[in-house]
């Protein structure tokens, strides 16, 4: 008995350091060990919590991201969603509404958004990224038709505050206090509560969930619309930092952000994955820019660097689920 206590003992000490957050996390820690000794200032106060900017808005959209995947879907019109959600804040500001309500109606367009990609996909029963594909065209072109190619900038200091400001005189950025909120939101329920639970349980075997008495429509109804609001809520964010927006906006940011989630962990196929892993992947990524920035890396390189990790991460996390199952077989 004592030593198959030891031999159990052993194996859930390897699985541990198998695991792929436990992974990201070395790699987390091995690149800033040569970062730091070969970058002057990347250990400076002010300027590592400067670069949380660089991920707050992409951070939040990963983590309602996250949940989608899951479940075995996919939301391709996240960045335009932001863009549509700004130019609709801007728009309104312009026009004369005040910026809380300008910011509401930003909010609420984002919302719908996410709303009407939740509605055709679930009482359709169409493929999510079929139906995100299109609206991914859809709404960047409202937002063009919105405002054409102007930019719209000359908001009040208190909305840039939202983007741009810090708590008290600390270096502590108000985005950064939002995101890190959110997250444990999210933690705990993908984690600790049933909702998360059946998220899972779409994901593993949606036919199974569903002869389970889990209602799978309404809850990709709601992952959906609340992929809308975050995106909303991100469009606002980005416009509070950069100050100005365009219907351009945030173009792009639905890659980076699906790459974030993989990177995580979260299987492109649903049911495997954990906000964990996110949350690394998020701060690992960030990090990887900020230490290239130092170095004057220019952002082509950025995006093959983040798309090699991409790559790599799909590859080494299947190995390692393979290898895994396989030793669980063989014993």
């Amino acid at each position: 008995m004592e030593m198959i206590d030891k031999s159990k003992k052993t194996f859930s000490v390897k699985s541990f350091f198998l695991r792929w957050e436990v992974l990201l996390l070395l790699i987390f820690i091995v690149y800033n060990i040569i970062i730091i000794f070969t970058t002057p200032y990347y250990l400076d106060i002010n300027n590592i919590f400067d670069m949380t900017f660089i991920f707050t808005e992409k951070g939040l959209v990963a983590l309602i991201m996250a949940f989608i995947i899951i479940t075995g879907n996919v939301d391709l019109s996240v960045a335009s969603i932001m863009g549509l959600s700004s130019v609709a804040m801007a728009a309104s500001y312009q026009a004369g509404v005040n910026i809380w309500a300008a910011f509401l109606i930003g909010l609420l367009i984002g919302t719908s958004a996410g709303f009407l990609n939740g509605m055709i996909i679930t009482r359709l029963s169409l493929p999510a990224i079929i139906i995100t594909l299109a609206t991914y065209s859809f709404y960047r072109g409202i937002a063009y038709v919105i405002l054409g190619n102007e930019a719209v900038s000359g908001f009040t200091k208190k909305f840039s505050y939202i983007g741009q400001g810090y708590i008290g005189n600390s270096p502590v950025p108000f985005p950064l206090i939002i995101f890190l909120i959110i997250a444990v939101i999210s933690i705990i329920i993908l984690h600790r509560t049933t909702f998360g639970r059946m998220v899972y349980a779409i994901g593993l075997n949606e036919k199974a969930a569903f002869a389970s008495g889990i209602p799978i429509k309404k809850i990709k109804l709601l992952l959906f619309t609340l992929s809308g609001f975050m995106s909303g809520f991100a469009g606002m964010i980005i416009t509070s930092r950069i100050g100005n927006t365009r219907p351009n906006i945030a173009t792009g940011f639905e890659l980076e952000i699906i790459t974030i989630v993989i990177l995580g962990g979260v299987m492109i196929t649903g049911g495997v994955g954990n906000m964990w892993g996110v949350f690394i992947s998020i701060v690992l990524i960030s990090t990887i820019r900020y230490g290239l920035g130092f170095h004057n890396v220019p952002g082509q390189i950025m995006l093959v660097v983040t798309g090699g990790l991409l790559i790599s991460s799909i590859l080494i996390n299947n190995f390692l689920k393979t290898f895994v199952s396989n030793r669980v077989l063989k014993r």
